[in-house]
């Protein structure tokens, strides 16, 4: 295995430690690394392993109740920029690592944040990115064979598609090297198989255990006096803030949160014509043959010659992403082959509920998260994009009616002659820099005051 390359604080120093070593290693209660190149990660998800991680440290948290560690992402504050009172907590989507938010120079979303002065944290949940799990490799092998047998099957079923296709197409429209990069990526998918049944969380848990711990953590470190953070959260991200709020609104809680911004969320899609509709279905056939989680990343990188080359048959799936000629293909490619990850199939079956009358319920079915977002005290700016097909603007705005008046900012982004907005264009668009990004920061210091 690959070893997992970390450069110290020294800066001069390098330790070179096996990813085994470090997945099966006592744990202290929090660490922290100042990052230089990551090797090989410690973590079950889908960083490559020639990439360069642009966070300026790396934090880890325990997530309570299991063997997951959660990772943080920190940049530092420009110290050209003004001081802030809080820090900026960043939350992903679903199946996301913090690359989401830091894709390109260009279109960093967590670099522009922390040059405007905001010191700022990517929360990777467990299960994605750098997260890492102690690893008991003997607990459950046998018992998850039948699991292992059909999501390899599965992906062994898609190497020999790519095979036929090979053969009937045009000598001009081979994929050079696609057969041997598929057959490696299955490869090194089996190697993660045996781990999978440790993929047995959902929303809840993010929301009691992960969540919680991580702006503990950053309390820890940032020390803001009145002990409260600012939070953005991209697509379920967004829900999760949206979530928070409703349970400690229901309960007369302190959320900790000096503001909330959501981009392309909602707590109920049932009323829209979301893409989603057809795609959280899919939680169901996954328990229904005993699979913990499905290999999205794995699955999305093997299509990714279909997407991004000649003769492009799957090009269409990037409409699901980014609105046409939003985002650069380098930065499409790096997001299909870089920030994904696995996703249990216990947080889809949440989710899928999210599509039905009345929203997103807990995992007893019995709370509606919508019903009490009213009772918050925290002010949010909702975002939404005009050419959004996972969150349109109507979804949006399902959750941003009931939100009190005065605590509510909606805003949609796009014109009838362009620039239009994704899913994902609101943070690492080719526009998002100059008509986003300063609307977002002037709400955040409009809250960091207080």
């Amino acid at each position: 295995m690959d070893a997992l390359r970390v450069q110290l604080s020294s800066g001069s120093l390098t330790s070179s430690v096996a990813a085994s070593s470090l997945l099966s290693q006592p744990r202290t209660p929090f660490s922290s690394l100042q990052l230089g190149r990551v090797g090989s990660s410690p973590a079950v998800g889908s960083v490559s392993a020639n990439e360069t991680c642009t966070a300026d440290e790396l934090h880890y948290v325990p997530v309570p109740n299991s063997d997951w560690r959660a990772a943080l992402w920190r940049y530092l504050p420009s110290p050209k920029a003004p001081k802030r009172k809080h820090p900026l907590l960043l939350l992903s989507g679903i199946a996301s690592n913090a690359f989401t938010y830091d894709l390109s120079p260009e279109c960093s979303f967590a670099r522009s944040m922390s040059g405007s002065g905001f010191d700022t944290w990517i929360l990777e949940l467990r299960g994605a990115g750098l997260s890492s799990l102690n690893v008991d490799t003997g607990t459950g092998k046998e018992s998850r064979k039948d699991e292992q047998q059909i999501v390899s099957g599965l992906l062994e079923n898609v190497i020999n598609v790519s095979e036929r296709m090979e053969k009937v197409l045009d000598e001009g429209f081979k994929f050079l090297g696609l057969q041997d990069r598929l057959s490696k990526r299955v490869g090194d998918f089996k190697q993660r198989l045996e781990v999978f049944p440790r993929y047995n969380w959902d929303f809840d848990n993010y929301l009691e255990e992960d969540i919680p711990s991580a702006m503990e953590y950053v309390r820890t470190q940032t020390k803001p006096e009145d002990g409260k953070l600012l939070a953005i959260g991209h697509s379920m991200g967004g829900m999760l803030l949206y979530a928070m709020l409703s349970r400690c609104g229901l309960k007369g809680m302190d959320s900790g949160l000096a503001s909330v911004t959501t981009i392309a969320s909602t707590l109920e899609y049932s009323s829209s014509g979301t893409l989603l509709k057809y795609l959280l279905p899919m939680a169901k056939p996954a328990q229904a043959l005993n699979v913990s989680a499905l290999p999205i990343d794995t699955m999305l990188e093997m299509a990714h010659p279909l997407i991004c080359r000649p003769p492009y048959a799957l090009s269409w799936l990037t409409t699901n992403i980014s609105a046409p000629q939003m985002m650069e293909p380098e930065v499409i490619e790096k997001l299909v082959l870089n920030s994904l990850c696995p996703v249990p199939a216990k947080l889809l079956y949440q989710l899928a509920t999210s599509v039905d009358k009345g929203g997103l319920r807990d995992r007893t079915g019995s709370f509606y998260y919508k019903d009490h977002i009213s009772t918050t005290n925290v002010p949010i700016l909702a975002l939404a994009g005009d050419w959004d097909i996972v969150c349109p603007p109507d979804a949006v705005y399902e959750t941003v009616k009931l939100i009190p008046e005065h605590l509510a900012t909606y805003k949609v982004f796009g014109s009838p002659g362009g620039p239009h907005y994704g899913h994902q264009d609101m943070i690492s668009g080719r526009t998002a820099r100059s008509e986003i990004y300063p609307l977002i920061i002037q709400f955040l210091q409009r809250h960091d005051q207080s």
